[in-house]
């Protein structure tokens, strides 16, 4: 074998210029070979400065609570405060969207953001909202930003939706949250696809995620098909994706939803039935946000008899889906009903419509307790279970032949929904009363393995 090339008179060695020449081909070999398995990524969004995590990655990484696990740290991107993060997201988002003709205007709706797991809207939902709607008229006037309302719809507008999400360490929806995930996206109903997209991440501190009067006070809740559509759309899409068809398909009928909304929560019952009501009578309107906003508005009009039938409608539409949440308002740490004559009064009706539906079928019934996340765990599973036993008892004393009908168990806090563990108004789903729809022999096999 012959040995290297003689340099300055030394057989078998490289010169320094050699070396390095040798690593550099080398160090462009490999970048090479990562690139090619590497997406090409979106430009960085002015957001950003260098150095740090653009939003184009946290949403290559963080599309929805269901979704695989993130490749990039979620840890490692900086929370910032809630409207600057919005703000920049929201700027980057608009940016995005290809201007019109001059003097022409692209018709924007923006349908009110919603948390990402319950569905619900908050004090934060709408801040959000609000905020998008002063960025757009002050900074983007090719858009005309009009009114999420059924007339609007059916220009076939761009629909401006988001989330906003608490979430833990990982950027997901388990364990202790410790910032938020949003998310926004521009729907287009004229091609039915996402046009934009941006993921941002914001500090929990001052941020008021307490949801707005209606949804606190509803008095049933659950997973749907319109609002899973709504936050797949938003969190699990990206620009080019088709619009998820269990949003697109209720749409007209949250339209309604909309201003029916608007007025319960300014104090126009009558108006707020009236929506209810016409959203009810569409394709879409057997929906457990319509029956809600049906009984709220006949409670608030005091119409009694008619807020009961409507809470009829509520437990039947759970029945047949076979598992309904009931917000029962229980003292803290405790396994009785927070203190109040008309909430107790209020309780006292639902838990004798609870009874008599269920007296009325043939199956039988689980009920769940569940509890916030604050305290240690064995002491949640044990005031879980006391709360489902509180309301067992209550259904007896309504209908004795239920006794054989009902089983009992606490979750303890490990089916938590929002998880920030504040114990306030915030997080009230998490302690929560399911009531689950089982067969009868499945009661009697459960019941022998306790």
């Amino acid at each position: 074998m012959k040995g290297l090339p003689v340099k300055n008179g030394t057989e078998g060695r490289l010169t320094t210029l050699e070396i390095l020449t040798m690593f550099i081909l080398t160090l462009f070999f490999f970048m090479g070979c990562t690139a090619a398995r590497q997406p090409a990524l979106e430009s960085a969004p002015l957001s950003f400065s260098p150095g740090q995590a653009t939003s184009t990655q946290i949403e290559a990484s963080n599309t929805h609570a269901t979704a695989a696990q993130p490749s990039l740290d979620w840890a490692l991107i900086p929370a910032k405060s809630f409207d600057g993060a919005l703000l920049d997201a929201a700027n980057s988002l608009l940016a995005l969207v290809e201007l019109p003709l001059p003097g022409e205007k692209r018709l924007l709706l923006i349908d009110s953001p919603i948390d990402g797991i319950t569905g619900v809207q908050s004090v934060a939902t709408r801040k959000l909202e609000s905020r998008l709607g002063e960025l757009v008229r002050k900074k983007y006037p090719h858009f005309s930003l009009q009114p999420f309302t059924p007339a609007q719809l059916h220009k076939s507008p761009l629909i401006l939706i988001g989330t906003l999400t608490p979430v833990n360490g990982s950027g997901r929806t388990g364990a202790r949250r410790d910032a938020f995930r949003g998310c926004l996206a521009l729907a287009d109903l004229k091609s039915g696809t996402v046009v934009s997209k941006q993921m941002f991440k914001a500090e929990m501190h001052g941020v008021n995620h307490t949801p707005t009067p209606y949804f606190q006070e509803s008095p049933a809740w659950m997973h749907e098909p319109f609002a899973s559509g709504y936050v797949q759309t938003c969190d699990a899409s990206k620009p080019g994706d088709r619009i998820q068809p269990a949003y697109l398909d209720g749409i007209l009928t949250q339209a309604l939803l909309s201003e029916a909304i608007a007025f319960y929560e300014s104090g126009h019952y009558d108006q707020a039935l009236e929506r209810y009501t016409s959203a009810a009578a569409t394709n879409a309107g057997d929906r457990l946000r319509v029956y809600n906003g049906i009984y709220l508005a006949y409670l608030k009009l005091g119409r009694s008899a008619a807020a009961a039938a409507a809470f009829s409608n509520i437990i039947d539409y759970g029945m047949a889906k076979k598992l309904l949440a009931i917000n029962f308002l229980f003292q803290p740490g405790r396994a009785t009903f927070a203190a109040g004559k008309s909430e107790n009064d209020k309780y006292a009706m639902w838990v004798n419509e609870i009874a008599r539906r269920a007296t009325q079928s043939n199956d039988c019934l689980k009920i769940t307790g569940h509890t916030s996340r604050s305290g240690p765990e064995p002491v949640n599973e044990r005031l879980s279970l006391q709360r489902a036993e509180y309301i067992r008892k209550h259904l007896e004393t309504e209908a004795a032949d239920l006794t054989s009908r009902v089983i009992t168990q606490g979750a303890g806090s490990q089916e938590n929904v929002v998880g920030t563990g504040k114990d306030d108004m915030s997080d009230a789903l998490d302690r929560r009363v399911a009531f689950q729809v089982i067969s009868c022999a499945g009661l009697a096999t459960q019941t022998a393995h306790r």
